[in-house]
């Protein structure tokens, strides 16, 4: 790892703050799913300065670029892995496809992830690189906003089972205005800085939860950018069905969409069967549409519940559909 890159990956990583992760568990550590919820509910993102403490879990090959931003004037990290064999002098002209996903603090490194673990995504790539079952390419992990921020900036719908929709002055939802910020601010500022290949065939966005909200919400408001899009554990509760409505009323969708969901999200028995079944809607609406086997790929995960490590484990076969040579 680059000396200037090492010092600011350690700089970011903090003691953690209050309750530590419960020893066995699968999901992500926040209060709000230490316990099985009343209701299907998205976590809030603790406080960016609350990390869990571990030693970094990250290749080399990545970029830690901090980025202000002029929409929700603040500054942010964007993690940016590097395609394999990057630096050669074989590929100084070639450009690469790219894969932009939510919550970047999570993707690479469960030292700077908010619930301890990671994705995994830098190692899957290299793993499927390597075995010649996709080409090289980019990964950008877009940090979240801390807390109520993130609820706010991922989206664009209430949703009715988060208590903090039920406070006096309830999250600004801001999850087009997000679409904005990706599109308009960070998409041109990469693009420039980095060797990105540009057009719908080149580029994806993706998330899990709220992050897959919000990335399924910026791919339908801005058909024709992405042409790809990789939904995790989407929580398509919200706005009690208005992205389902949306998604029914596109016009034009992406070439390929990947959509992973765990049987167990919450470890709930009357909640998961529905959050199953939204998805299974989701995938209806979709077929009727006329995307096929080819194009849509949905993953029911028997017994896997919502977090990092489910996603991780799926990303291979994601990435796999999604980019498959």
């Amino acid at each position: 790892m680059r000396p200037s890159l090492c010092l600011l990956l350690c700089l970011l990583v903090l003691p953690v703050v209050g309750a530590q992760e419960k020893p066995g568990s699968q999901s992500s550590p926040s209060a709000q799913e230490s316990a099985a919820p009343a209701a299907p509910q998205e976590p809030a993102a603790p406080d960016a300065n609350q990390i869990i403490a571990h030693e970094h879990s990250v290749t080399d090959m990545l970029d830690v670029v901090p980025f202000t931003s002029k929409i929700f004037h603040d500054t942010r990290m964007l993690r940016v892995f590097l395609p394999g064999n990057y630096f050669s002098p074989h590929n100084r002209q070639r450009r690469y496809s790219v894969l932009y996903l939510q919550d970047g603090q999570n993707v690479f490194d469960k030292a700077t992830s908010f619930t301890g673990r990671e994705w995994e995504a830098d190692e899957t790539v290299d793993h499927l690189v390597s075995e010649f079952k996709i080409h090289p390419m980019f990964i950008v992990g877009i940090d979240s906003a801390p807390g109520e921020q993130r609820t706010s900036e991922y989206l664009a719908y209430p949703d009715p089972h988060n208590p903090q929709f039920q406070e006096k002055t309830p999250p600004d939802l801001q999850g087009t205005k997000y679409a904005d910020f990706v599109i308009k601010e960070v998409m041109p500022f990469l693009e420039k800085r980095y060797r990105i290949a540009i057009g719908p065939a080149n580029t994806a966005i993706g998330g899990s939860a709220y992050g897959a909200d919000v990335s399924l919400t910026t791919a339908l408001h801005h058909p024709g950018v992405f042409g790809k899009l990789l939904l995790e554990s989407p929580s398509l509760w919200v706005g009690d069905g208005k992205l389902l409505a949306e998604v029914e009323n596109a016009k034009v969708l992406p070439q390929k969409i990947y959509i992973g969901v765990g049987t167990k999200e919450m470890d709930d028995t009357t909640h998961d069967p529905q959050i199953v079944k939204q998805v299974t809607d989701l995938e209806a609406l979709l077929r009727k549409k006329g995307m096929g086997p080819g194009r849509l790929k949905v993953v029911v995960d028997e017994g896997a519940r919502h977090g990092e490590d489910a996603w991780a484990r799926r990303l291979p076969n994601a990435l796999l559909f999604l980019y498959g040579q």
